[in-house]
């Protein structure tokens, strides 16, 4: 392994981390900083795959042949605004959930709604 891919190991640490929160935790802020912190991995992922040794800017100039990508870096641009609607639409959801609940824990949340519908399994 050579010492020029270390991003794509920071990418694996950071999306695993990410997915463990997601699964692991029962806290529904905690789930999403969970998938929060899985959309920078691929984030930084497509980023570093744009990224071209020795290019530049797709300005066509003289002296430069080797230009880098820049459709992932526009689309990651893209992925971040959408992730942070979604992070606020994800946020008002649980602030809603604890004004009807009083919790944000998910399996207090699905015994208080399974005991208001009966009970039962």
């Amino acid at each position: 392994m050579s010492a020029g891919h270390y991003q794509y190991w920071i990418v694996a640490v950071l999306m695993m981390t990410g997915l463990y929160v997601v699964i692991a935790k029962g806290n529904m802020i905690k789930k999403i900083i969970g998938l929060n912190v899985f959309q920078v991995s691929v984030i930084l992922f497509y980023v570093t795959m744009g990224k071209v040794e020795g290019g530049t800017a797709p300005i066509i100039a003289e002296g430069f042949e080797v230009y880098s990508n820049p459709v992932p870096h526009v689309l990651m641009l893209t992925a971040i605004v959408v992730g942070v609607a979604t992070t606020a639409l994800a946020l008002s959801l649980v602030v809603r959930i604890h004004e009807a609940y009083g919790s944000v824990e998910e399996d207090e949340v699905l015994a208080m709604e399974d005991d208001s519908c009966g009970g039962g399994g």
